[in-house]
């Protein structure tokens, strides 16, 4: 049986999360060796207990450029090249409150950590070998929900970056692709719910709302976003560049 990441080198920045964990597991079971990237060891040792030799974990900070850019030499400079550069990392989005009633710093934040944090780790990626640039997005963008807070600025920010990556990076063979995914079932902890929005619903209630709204009537699950981001990743999407490819369930159409 073939697997598709056979012999290819991923970082994961952010692989100690719900998404990133479920990506990293999946790629290494799809043939990859994977570098977890996180700023907190316990949930990186923790996949990386499950995934076995195929893993390494580094702590660092995705905002800090040297010490991305030195991560990212030293695994070229073992593996050969990195093939594959995800970045899963929490932006610290804001929600629940009017934008008019937000204050600057709460819209701003995950404004500035998407994009900052996408463009060094996609400059680190580059710089060192990478053939695929992936990033995720709620998709926010696109809509106009209300309550929505800085996710949907912050999607638009991440989003234009990489089209740009897409464009000046193409002619040296580097393929930057985004999926966009809301409410995964099975991510949403209690915690990471009450970081975006104190006084919102819960994750059970987050994912019915999803459900609910959504073409599929539910909400998209773990592996089908794993299994997407493995199939974009590998050279069996070799043409697939500049675009976002949509895994939400039918909550957001096109």
């Amino acid at each position: 049986m073939s697997h598709l990441l056979t012999d290819k080198i991923a970082v994961i920045y952010g692989a100690g999360g719900g998404i990133g964990g479920g990506v990293a597991r999946t790629f290494a079971r799809e043939g990859a060796r994977v570098f977890l990237a996180g700023r907190t060891r316990a949930p990186l040792e923790a996949v990386a207990a499950d995934i076995g030799d195929a893993a390494e974990i580094a702590v660092l900070d995705a905002l800090d450029e040297q010490a991305v850019d030195a991560h990212a030499q030293d695994v070229a400079a073992r593996a050969g090249a990195i093939d594959i550069s995800f970045n899963l990392i929490t932006r610290g989005d804001a929600q629940g409150t009017p934008l008019v009633d937000m204050r600057w710093e709460d819209v701003a934040r995950a404004v500035d950590v998407g994009l900052r944090s996408s463009w060094v780790t996609a400059r680190a990626a580059a710089r060192n070998g990478a053939g695929v640039i992936l990033y995720l997005t709620s998709a926010s963008s696109r809509g106009g929900m209300p309550g929505m807070g800085s996710t949907g600025p912050a999607d638009a920010v991440q989003e234009t970056l990489m089209r740009y990556l897409a464009a000046e990076l193409g002619p040296q063979g580097v393929r930057v692709v985004g999926i966009h995914t809301a409410g995964v079932a099975g991510t949403l902890s209690r915690a990471k719910v009450e970081d975006v929005n104190p006084d919102g619903p819960s994750s059970a209630e987050i994912e019915r709302m999803i459900a609910g709204m959504s073409i599929l009537r539910r909400a998209p699950r773990l592996q089908e976003v794993a299994d997407t981001a493995a199939f974009l990743a590998s050279d069996r999407a070799a043409s697939i560049t500049g675009t976002i490819v949509n895994t939400t369930s039918g909550l957001v159409l096109g």
